[in-house]
């Protein structure tokens, strides 16, 4: 018998915009917690849409403390004086 991986379901953030989505998205890629984007923009065909209806990112619900803690967490030292 199968095992299915848990579904990503919990949505932990919404956004207006997609650049920050998926940047949000790349620090939980980096840090190994999978993840997806759920829009309603016609395929952005109408990317305005978003407004109305935010994009949402979503998680595995056993994920989604670390990962709102990740995106919750200040940014660490720059390499820049």
């Amino acid at each position: 018998m199968e095992t299915k991986p848990p579904e990503l379901n919990t949505v932990i953030r919404t956004f207006a915009n997609e650049v920050e989505a998926h940047v949000a998205q790349a620090v939980l890629d980096a840090n190994g917690i999978d993840s997806n984007l759920i829009r309603d923009d016609a395929g952005g065909m109408m990317p305005w849409l978003q407004w109305l209806h935010p994009i949402r990112l979503v998680v595995r619900e056993a994920d989604s403390i670390e990962a709102v803690e990740l995106l919750d967490s200040p940014p660490g030292p720059t390499l820049l004086p």
